[in-house]
């Protein structure tokens, strides 16, 4: 049976987005348009517009729409601001999608197949480095990431303009906790916790195993 796509679309954004009170017409208008389909490894096709994270590539995913839709709520995209999403293809999608200048950081040797073509059409650049540099194209209005990590490294809160905003999910054991953080003046970053998650860590981002006697 052949999948109808446009219908799981429409599908996600009604029952997975809106009823978790995502209210932002913006984020809700850009998913109800970006193919989710078009970013998944071919084999995971069929959970494209499920109720679960989906692989892009080996051991990188695209969180479940609830999560990134909320997300990216948080972080109050603006057009024309400048955003950088880390491993976040589906991220960076809606965000160009809604007017922003999107940069997207994928890891060294991760396999995207035919996605970083799609996300150019849609006016994503992509660049491959490691995930937790500093970036010297910054700094970033907005910094999106899909994928937990035990903490947000410093190199990304640096890389955040005046009134910048991180939106991150950390995770230490079976619940992470989505964060937003603010760069409010020159040199203070603020944080505040938003809602529970369960993404796959980034490979790379585990928690450090802590030294017993």
């Amino acid at each position: 049976m052949t999948l109808d796509f446009a219908v799981a679309r429409q599908n996600m954004v009604e029952n997975q987005v809106r009823t978790n009170d995502v209210t932002d017409l913006g984020v809700q208008d850009a998913m109800r348009e970006v193919r989710r389909d078009q970013l998944c490894l071919p084999t995971r096709l069929h959970l494209a517009y499920a109720e679960a994270p989906v692989e892009y590539a080996p051991g990188f995913y695209l969180m479940e729409p609830r999560d990134v839709s909320k997300l990216l709520q948080a972080v109050r995209p603006r057009p024309g601001e400048r955003a950088l999403a880390i491993a976040a293809p589906y991220a960076a999608a809606v965000l160009s999608k809604m007017g922003l200048k999107t940069a997207l950081r994928l890891a060294p040797g991760v396999e995207t197949g035919p996605m970083v073509a799609h996300l150019a059409d849609g006016g994503v650049s992509t660049r491959t480095e490691p995930l937790g540099a500093l970036d010297e194209n910054g700094p970033y209005d907005v910094i999106v990431v899909e994928g937990a990590v035990s903490q947000a490294p410093q190199a990304w809160t640096d890389m955040l303009h005046l009134g910048g905003r991180l939106g991150i999910i950390e995770r230490h054991g079976p619940v992470g906790r989505a964060k937003l953080y603010t760069r409010s003046v020159e040199n203070v970053i603020s944080s505040r916790t938003l809602f529970d998650a369960t993404p796959p860590i980034l490979p790379g981002f585990e928690r450090a195993p802590a030294f017993l006697f």
